[in-house]
């Protein structure tokens, strides 16, 4: 059961939100409970979304495996709908668990899904960093990084606060080990 409400936002912040993403879900309704605190994360979420110069669709991929691994199926369910709308294969998604053997990654995606996975293991190491800088900028790591820290940051909001799954991606929810 969600621990906290869904809240009503005052109609400065319902309007942003809803220049942003439509009708606001269910995490931002519960965030909605510290409207200053759901301001400053919208912002933030809609940089690292909309004003990043990696692939989406490469950070969506960051975004679903952050999602396997901390078992978030409200994360998941939210992002597969994005990471299709980004063209992430459908190989691609059923590869992800096991993306370090699967063929379906070229060697760019691996860096970007072994720092995802070092950052959530807060164990970024040089040769995960290094591997990271062959294939993309300083800015570009910053970004990834970035992303790979704030979606880890994301499922932990969403099961500190349990957040309920919207109904209109209940059927995107995986079954997680």
């Amino acid at each position: 059961m969600q621990r906290v409400p869904n809240a009503e936002f005052d109609p400065v912040l319902q309007k942003r939100l809803e220049e942003l993403w439509g009708k606001p879900v269910n995490l931002y309704r519960a965030l909605g409970n510290h409207p200053a605190l759901t301001a400053a994360w919208t912002e933030f979420a809609n940089a690292i979304r909309h004003d990043s110069k990696t692939p989406r669709a490469l950070r969506e991929l960051m975004i679903l495996r952050t999602a396997q691994i901390v078992r978030s199926e409200y994360e998941w369910a939210h992002h597969l709908r994005m990471a299709r709308s980004a063209k992430v294969s459908e190989a691609k998604i059923a590869a992800l668990a096991n993306w370090r053997v699967s063929k379906e990654f070229d060697a760019k995606e691996r860096a970007a899904l072994a720092l995802t996975e070092a950052v959530i293991a807060c164990n970024v190491t040089d040769a995960v960093h290094a591997e990271v800088k062959r294939h993309f900028s300083d800015a570009e790591f910053v970004e990834l990084a970035l992303t790979a820290g704030f979606y880890a940051m994301v499922s932990r909001m969403l099961d500190a606060m349990r957040v309920e799954l919207d109904p209109d991606v209940r059927g995107y929810a995986p079954k997680l080990p």
